[in-house]
């Protein structure tokens, strides 16, 4: 009983995401959702009682699913700039995928309670310290100048999302409104956000 709970879950919640990245929240509608997951409204709503709680519902198990992969990139003594190649890389995907978690923060952000973002991350296991640590050590070594650990990870995560919460302008001034060339401009976004950080920091 308890796995047939756990997968009609699951699946509530992945067609909840792909509804609301297709639609947005404000668009999406709980019927629609109830449709692509193959239940009746009434059992969604016993779920998830209104939009608002399953689009938490959402973002915390699109982030709990992707966050921990993009984390370990640091868990080792590997090369520093393989890593932060691989922490790009990693993050522009699971935002490519989940484009709505920005805007979900964002808006969560704009709340006077902000625990429930904060309880999610926390639970994540992210350690900023060991990252510090890290950085630290690369810089003792001679292998970056000295910089501030925490400018470097906020310069990383913002060149990385302001392209996705900046989307519906930036698409239309600068692309044209081509939703092709956007998206070739988002693949290419991993090396040219990796490159400048890498050549920013090296001695």
């Amino acid at each position: 009983m308890e796995a047939d709970k756990i997968n009609t879950e699951e699946k509530i919640l992945n067609a909840a995401k792909e509804v609301f990245v297709s639609k947005g929240k404000d668009g999406t509608r709980m019927q629609e959702i109830a449709d692509k997951a193959g239940i009746n409204k009434s059992l969604l709503h016993y779920y998830y009682r209104n939009k608002e709680k399953l689009f938490g519902a959402v973002f915390q198990f699109a982030f709990k699913q992707f966050a921990p992969k993009i984390m370990s990139v640091f868990n080792d003594d590997g090369d520093l700039f393989v890593q932060i190649e691989t922490f790009i890389s990693r993050y522009i995907d699971m935002i490519s995928k989940n484009p709505f978690i920005p805007m979900f923060i964002l808006n969560e952000v704009n709340k006077k309670d902000t625990s429930f973002v904060i309880n999610v991350i926390k639970t994540i296991g992210i350690n900023p310290d060991q990252y510090r640590e890290r950085i630290y050590s690369e810089i003792e070594k001679g292998t970056i100048r000295e910089i501030d650990p925490n400018q470097l990870i906020i310069n990383i995560i913002a060149m990385c999302l302001f392209p996705f919460i900046g989307r519906p302008i930036i698409q239309i001034i600068v692309f044209e409104d081509s939703n092709e060339d956007y998206e070739k401009f988002l693949k290419s976004r991993k090396k040219e956000v990796a490159d400048f950080v890498i050549n920013s920091i090296k001695k």
